[in-house]
């Protein structure tokens, strides 16, 4: 989480610098990592008009159904969140999801697993680390992209059990 939040601050920096020095657009790219920010062009003239606001549900529901809707959507995805378990990364490394690089990957969401079942591998100290669910359910979420680093503890993968 400290991680996100070191993130954020740079970004929240990067729109400050971008304001100050009048900027529409800047790009930084280091390694792997890449970041692209454009904002409006801070000259040019403000339409007139009515604020859009966007929202997913339909427009005939009012702001006080919609927030029941919403609040009673997202207790009942938490509600099914809690009943999944959770494998987690043992060990600091990078995440890879297919045993090579032109292979299947070892699952998919949908896939079903046992506790024996490899569903990653983790490469440390150049030494690769298979993974095992260690626990029985199908996949339901994968929380990771392959080749992505990952941290002690870091959810993988979220199964729902049998």
């Amino acid at each position: 989480m400290g991680q996100k939040d070191s993130d954020l601050d740079k970004i929240k920096q990067l729109i400050d610098i971008m304001k100050e020095n009048d900027l529409v657009e800047i790009e930084i790219k280091h390694d792997d990592d890449k970041i692209f920010l454009k904002r409006s062009d801070p000259h040019a003239q403000p339409v007139a008009g009515i604020p859009i606001v966007a929202h997913n549900g339909p427009p005939a529901q009012s702001v006080t159904a919609m927030g029941q809707n919403n609040c009673a959507l997202e207790a009942q995805s938490q509600q099914q969140q809690d009943t999944l378990e959770q494998i987690k990364a043992p060990i600091v490394g990078t995440l890879y999801a297919t045993p090579s690089p032109d292979s299947e990957p070892y699952v998919e969401v949908g896939s079903h697993v046992e506790p024996k079942t490899v569903v990653c591998i983790i490469e440390a100290m150049k030494v690769m680390n298979e993974i095992k669910a260690e626990t029985e359910g199908t996949i339901a979420q994968i929380s990771v992209n392959n080749g992505q680093a990952v941290e002690y503890g870091q959810v993988l993968f979220k199964v729902k059990p049998d």
